[in-house]
This record gives structure tokens, sequence and C-alpha cells, in this order.
């Protein structure tokens, strides 16, 4: 199936999902073996539950201060042939007759884009995308919105747009601003209408990056959103630091996209770095299996398609077998 992108594609895609009562997954890439981790979980998923197909976020940050995902991807560190380089290869791996991975809808999101220091990525490179998060967290409330709704004036015809009304926490970095105000369902109601866009990524109790998971969800914060806005709009980022066993009432609560990537290739890099650890004595004998970064790839792209695999089982994405 060729990778959605584009306004109208990516919304049917959307509706599809909010109807089935599931969360779509936004899984973060800053590598290739990450971008096949996303795909392989996908598939896993519709042969566990001989689903024909399923849809799935792709996403990456440009230059993002607190983590540069385009930078990632290659030892040059250029955003943008990391950027252009991941979209060529979705396509490869989606669009090729015969690929294992022909099944999955892919809809590639560009996150945490910066009005001024990601322009490239959205403007020029918005024609690989089906949605941006347009990320003006850091302006005045002012600022915010007349930046976010002249982007959303500009491009809200050729992709969808996630807008930030204010800054989150970021593990070891910053935290909270102002968490607990009373008229939050009524701010963002109004900031809805002021900038039009899509989705809204709301402070629910997380933070990004996060290396615990002690996090307090604000599972009352996103019901009473839900209703204020009145449909399932809202997007969960710092995933990272929520026990999964919460994850199982984000559809319910009207997160209809859930942002994660930290915890997902921490642990499956640490998995892979104990498997290269038993292999020592091997790649110190010389043998080249054992010291070829191909096996180390390899485990960390099962181990990660493995926790991204139950993250689809939590957002309910069984109801697509229905």
């Amino acid at each position: 199936m060729p990778v959605i992108t584009g306004r109208s594609n990516a919304l049917k895609v959307i509706e599809n999902v909010r109807s089935k009562g599931a969360s779509m997954p936004i899984f973060g890439t800053a590598s290739h073996w990450n971008t096949e981790a996303i795909l392989l979980a996908a598939k896993k998923f519709c042969d566990k539950y001989q689903v024909e197909k399923v849809p799935v976020a792709v996403s990456m940050t440009f230059n993002y201060r607190y983590m540069a995902q385009a930078q990632r991807i290659t030892r040059s560190a250029d955003a943008r042939l990391g950027f252009i380089s991941v979209m060529e290869n979705l396509k490869v791996l989606c669009n090729t007759p015969g690929s294992p991975y022909a099944n999955i809808e892919v809809l590639p999101h560009l996150d945490h884009a910066d009005p001024e220091v990601d322009i490239w990525a959205l403007t020029e490179g918005s024609e690989y995308l089906a949605s941006a998060m347009f990320d003006a967290q850091t302006r005045t409330p002012e600022e915010n919105r007349r930046l976010t709704s002249e982007y959303v004036a500009n491009y809200g015809k050729k992709l969808l747009v996630e807008g930030i009304m204010e800054e989150l926490s970021v593990s070891n970095i910053h935290g909270k601003t102002d968490a607990a105000i009373d008229d939050y369902p009524q701010r963002a109601v109004e900031y809805i209408k002021a900038t039009n866009v899509d989705f809204l990524v709301a402070d629910l109790g997380t933070e990004q990056q996060a290396a615990h998971t002690n996090s307090k969800y604000l599972k009352e914060r996103a019901q009473e959103l839900t209703s204020a806005l009145g449909k399932p709009m809202l997007v969960l980022h710092g995933t990272s630091s929520l026990d999964t066993k919460e994850f199982a009432g984000l559809p319910g609560d009207g997160v209809i996209r859930v942002n994660m990537w930290t915890r997902i290739a921490r642990e499956a890099g640490q998995y892979a770095a104990s498997n290269l650890f038993k292999r020592a004595p091997e790649l110190y004998a010389n043998n080249f299996e054992a010291a070829d970064s191909k096996q180390y790839i390899m485990d960390n792209i099962d181990k990660a398609s493995d926790m991204m695999l139950e993250v689809f089982e939590k957002l309910n994405y069984q109801a697509f077998a229905g």
C-alpha cells in the first residue's frame, strides 16, 4: 500500500481510527532500523490478529532542541538529508510490490517542528507528510496562536496539523510551567477556534523523554477536554513516562494519537547491547558475524517491534479485526 500523504487521504485514516474506538500510535524514528521496526510491529500485529491492514504514523523531529531525530539518521547530521532518506526509504519498504510491509498504512509525521529552525521541513518537506506538529510552545500565547493559525491557513489544505498551546515538561531539562489550571478545557476550546488545528497536544501530566514510569496521567482532564472539544482530537506526548497498563484507557478518553519513542529506543538498545556482550568472546576471536553491526541492529529491531506490538494491542487495534 502506498505511503499515505496529503490531508484528504490522512483524514480518512484518522476517521477510521475514531470509528474503531482506537488510538493511533505515532512511533518515532531516528534510524532506518527504527523505521523498519515500526513496520515490522504493524506486520506482526496483522499476522497475529489476521488483519488485512492497519495504520501507523512514522514520526521524526527535525532540529528539535531536545532530540533532533532527523540529524541522527546520517553521520553527516544533516537534518534535511536524514529526513529525505527516511521518507524515500519508507516508499521503498511499503510501495515495492512483494514487500512484506506492503499492507501497512504509513502516515509520515513531522514532530515538534519549530516555525523558525524547522521552516524547510514545515514548507518544502510537507510534500512527504500526512501530518505535522507545528510547535510554537515557547512563544507567548498570542504569538503561538498567530503563528499556528498562519501555518494552518497556508498548509492546512495539504496536511493535518497538530497544535500545542503551552510548553510541556521534558525529563531532566525543565518542569511543567502551569499544570493546574481550572479553565484548561475552555482555554483549549479557544485555542482550537483561533488556530483551526486538527489535533491538540495537551498537558496530560506526562513527562517527555522520561526514564521512569511514575508520572500521573490526568485522565479526568483528558475526558473534560474531549467533552469540551466535541470529538477525540487529543495527542499524548511523554508516553514513555506511563505504565503500559494506562494505555488501555486512552482511546476512551479522547486521545486519538499517542506519541512514543524514548522508552522503545532505550530498551531496544539495552537488549541489543546485552546480546552483544554475550557475543564478546566470538567478537574478539575475529568471528565476522559476531563483530558485524548487523546482528546488533537485528536484535534492536526485534525487541523494538515486540514492544510496539504491545502498544498496538493496548490502543485497541484489535478493533480492526472486527
